[in-house]
């Protein structure tokens, strides 16, 4: 019995030992990989302006340039006054630039009414390259963000072959004005 004892003993301890030995050996083949790092984001920035280094007035021929104490411009708005005679024009070009962090888009652009005019005057407005109405909506124009597009406006004295509707009797003031709405791009 004792010698049973004693080889049930080496059998406990040989499967002990060999426990142990594929316990190392299944640790030997084992690895932990880690993924670590820091993310520093930005602040958003929301910021449409008016690029004033880009302003730039057609010259030549029957354009009029305007004195710099008769148009003033900041990062968002732009105001001139010029005086016409029939024939003459002013014409600028000025870039729209995105500033901010995101995309946006041009969802519209809203310019004074000059139907009353129209018979001598023409306003158009140009943003980068297409001609745009008195009262356009419904655009969808992307504008990336830390792009510029090119916005053109051309205020014409025509002279219309019915020399008779223009005006005769006094100077007249026509006030002009294009608002560009931009929302976030989704």
């Amino acid at each position: 019995m004792e010698r049973q004892k004693n080889t049930q003993m080496f059998v406990i301890a040989i499967l002990a030992v060999a426990i142990l030995t594929m316990s190392v050996g299944f640790a030997a083949y084992t690895a932990t990989l880690n993924i670590s790092g820091t993310a520093n984001l930005e602040k958003a920035k929301w910021s449409i302006v008016w690029d004033t280094n880009s302003y730039s007035p057609t010259t030549g021929g029957k354009a009029v340039t305007v004195a710099d104490d008769k148009r003033t411009f900041n990062t968002t708005d732009f105001t001139f006054e010029v005086d016409l005679k029939p024939g003459e024009f002013y014409e600028f070009t000025i870039n729209a630039k995105n500033e901010g962090t995101f995309d946006a888009n041009l969802k519209s652009i809203t310019m004074s009414d000059v139907s009353a005019h129209s018979d001598y005057l023409k306003y158009e407005v140009y943003y980068n390259g297409t001609k745009y109405t008195a009262s356009t909506s419904g655009l969808s124009t992307a504008l990336a963000a830390g792009a510029s597009a090119p916005v053109k406006v051309r205020v014409e004295y025509v002279i219309p072959e019915d020399s008779t509707k223009l005006p005769s009797e006094n100077d007249v003031k026509v006030n002009l004005s294009a608002s560009f709405g931009y929302e976030q791009a989704a």
